[in-house]
């Protein structure tokens, strides 16, 4: 019997296609836009039903769905979008990666990275280059762009409230992201869809994937939630799993600025004892990894057994340096970050890196969207998340 989430049963045929599906991932998406194409022709190509041969499903089965779109530069550094085939018509979901700092072009003879802001005005580009001809326009967008800049504390701009309302007025009509720092922001465009997804199943599936020997109780295993922000994420973790969770907050100098912001005096820890626990800390994004390292190395002079660190978006702006010696020093035993943003090669060698891959996940959000049916179990894991902890309990029974 198949598992009802699978997009290969006939759910999806019992509604018409919104229109035939095209995907752009541009160019700081390319890899991952692959992997999403190459699940969606494998299951559509499978998908036997009477309908698929009708004008509505006109396009369905195709080779590759990937429709062939550019964002080239001019010498000044000045870009446009071009796309090279038909989107008359089509569901059109481009894929973005604000965060690929790998890609650069030429500024006047100079090499220049492309920034978050360059990516953003390409999808901007991407949607002025269908000219109003798409059906529909979809944008995923994995890791939201200005999302650290979500609320107001002094003269400071909105950004992204701003460039969510510019997408929708460019007839963007679905944003998708994935664990939004602050999914509030949706409230800049209430009248269109947002859906902050989160990657709590994948973050599961790749941790009994790659470890052996856990042990999902209360008494072997604790979710710790690096600050306040974050309680939320972990509370949803602890609950489904079944077992406790706790949480550090940071105490803050607030009568000095460093770099911008108060400077963190202490981590503080409330909750429960961690001695002899696995510990797992989940996060949204591991920016510098600081901040992990930091909570590791608390919770290791707590006694704990094992440090695991999910987070969904693996930026590592100062390099490996720090995490290679925390893990020489037993400080932390393996990080799971997505392909959801730019993995450079040198960190899939790591001997304490987890990839977690959603392009699976992604693939059925399209396929899924694409038949304008319900996404709701999608969004909402727990049946599988508790298949799979039961499928590995008895695997690994002692």
């Amino acid at each position: 019997m198949e598992d009802k989430h699978m997009p290969r049963d006939e759910r999806h045929t019992e509604t018409i296609p919104v229109g035939a599906l095209g995907i752009i991932p541009t160019v700081s998406c390319q890899s991952l836009g692959e992997k999403v194409n190459n699940y969606l022709v494998q299951w559509r190509e499978q998908r036997e039903n009477e309908h698929t041969g009708t004008l509505a499903f006109t396009g369905y089965r195709r080779d590759s769905y990937i429709i062939d779109a550019k964002t080239p530069r001019f010498g000044s550094g000045e870009g446009k979008g071009e796309i090279n085939e038909t989107v008359r018509g089509y569901d059109i979901y481009i894929m973005v990666d604000v965060c690929n700092y790998s890609l650069t072009y030429s500024l006047s003879g100079n090499i220049n990275h492309m920034s978050p802001d360059d990516h953003y005005q390409d999808v901007k580009r991407i949607i002025a280059a269908c000219g109003g001809k798409a059906k529909r326009i979809n944008v995923i967008m994995p890791f939201l762009y200005e999302s650290r800049q979500h609320r107001r504390s002094s003269r400071e701009s909105l950004d992204c409230a701003l460039a969510l309302q510019e997408l929708t007025s460019m007839g963007v009509d679905n944003i998708i992201t994935f664990d939004a720092h602050d999914p509030r922001v949706q409230n800049a465009i209430p009248l269109n869809g947002f859906e902050s997804v989160q990657a709590t199943y994948q973050f599961i599936k790749y941790l009994l994937l790659g470890i052996d020997d856990l042990q999902i109780d209360s008494d072997h295993m604790m979710i710790i939630s690096p600050d306040e922000g974050g309680m939320s994420r972990a509370v949803y973790f602890a609950n489904v799993l079944g077992i406790d969770m706790g949480m550090f907050y940071k105490r803050r100098d607030y009568t000095r600025i460093v770099n911008g912001r108060n400077p963190i005096v202490a981590h503080e820890f409330l909750g429960s004892d961690v001695e002899g626990k696995d510990v797992i800390i989940i996060d949204d994004m591991i920016s510098s990894g600081d901040s992990i390292l930091d909570v590791a190395t608390e919770l290791k002079r707590r006694k704990a057994r094992r440090v695991f660190a999910c987070a969904t978006f693996g930026l590592f702006t100062n390099g490996f340096k720090k995490i290679d010696e925390a893990y020489e020093n037993g400080i932390i035993d393996h990080i799971l970050t997505t392909n959801l943003v730019y993995q450079p090669e040198q960190l899939l060698t790591k001997p304490w890196y987890i990839n977690v891959d959603m392009s699976k996940y992604i693939a059925l959000l399209i396929d899924t969207l694409n038949h304008d049916a319900s996404i709701s179990d999608i969004l909402n894991p727990v049946e599988r998340i508790q298949k799979r902890v039961n499928e590995y309990n008895e695997a690994h029974k002692h």
